[in-house]
């Protein structure tokens, strides 16, 4: 295998991982792998620029990274909503609560 595969190899890890990471809502995990992402394209464009690899080939591989972002972006926004919504119940219980003990205090 040459370095050129090798190179779009390490890049189909890296998407595999980062799409577990997010099957997995593993949010810290994705933010670590994501930070690899940028330096295992460049070497797969280099390649692409001297001819080594198919453009189908890495257009399959930036289109499915594509994808990742728009699918990943969507649940981030869906799971800070369901925190901000969360919050608010938690907000709403604890001046429940409050009234509640306001008048079983005064009932003593």
């Amino acid at each position: 295998m040459n370095d050129a595969n090798q190179d779009l190899e390490r890049l189909d890890q890296r998407i595999l991982q980062l799409q577990q990471a997010l099957e997995a809502k593993d949010w810290s995990l994705i933010a670590e792998l994501n930070r690899t992402v940028s330096g295992l394209i460049s070497p797969v464009m280099d390649a692409l620029e001297k001819g080594e690899l198919s453009p189908t080939a890495v257009q399959q591989r930036l289109q499915t990274m594509q994808s990742f972002v728009t699918d990943a972006d969507r649940q981030a926004r869906n799971a800070r909503e369901e925190a901000r919504e969360a919050l608010a119940q938690v907000g709403q219980n604890r001046k429940a609560a409050s009234a509640y003990e306001g008048v079983s205090s005064r009932r003593k």
